[in-house]
């Protein structure tokens, strides 16, 4: 198993790991896929020094990845606090590759001069609170009700922990 910073040919694999989550219903709020376009600005995005991309590779095959993101961009008393996403192959789920990306993403923190690291996600993902519980991270917020997911409304909520 291997943790490594993305480059441009690993975006294929992150994007269908992503758009596996849009399909899966509650593990993003996004209800269509992302096309590659808007997949490579959103990687443009990601400056590897200051909101690094990173990919999970087992036997050079992508697994999963994740990414750190600015919280209010351009806010300078917020720029100590990022956003940490993760997503897994669905063929790799529940078999701790999770706890590693997340262990990995807490460890890496400091070098990108993060204090306060946070996930967003749909209060029904409960794979993903138990992972961000299990590392230490607690419900810092809950904006109710304000995800429709084909009709369903349900909770958006914000789990972080201090580095």
């Amino acid at each position: 198993m291997q943790i490594r910073l993305a480059t441009p040919k690993d975006l294929p694999a992150i994007n269908e790991i992503y758009n596996q989550a849009v399909r899966k219903r509650y593990c993003t709020a996004d209800l269509e896929e992302i096309s590659m376009e808007e997949r490579e600005k959103w990687f443009t995005s990601h400056i590897p020094n200051k909101y690094p991309v990173f990919v999970m590779e087992e036997n050079k095959v992508i697994i999963g990845w994740m990414c750190y993101s600015p919280y209010r961009q351009g806010r300078r008393a917020l720029q100590t606090a990022l956003e940490v996403s993760y997503y897994l192959h669905d063929d790799h789920q529940g078999k701790g590759m999770g706890s590693q990306l997340m262990d990995f993403a807490i460890k890496q923190a400091s070098q990108y001069h993060i204090k306060h690291l946070f996930a967003i996600l749909l209060e029904p993902n409960m794979a993903s609170i138990k992972l961000l519980e299990k590392f230490g991270f607690e419900r810092w917020a809950c904006l109710p009700n304000i995800a429709n997911v084909d009709g369903e409304w349900c909770s958006h909520v914000y789990y972080g922990r201090e580095i």
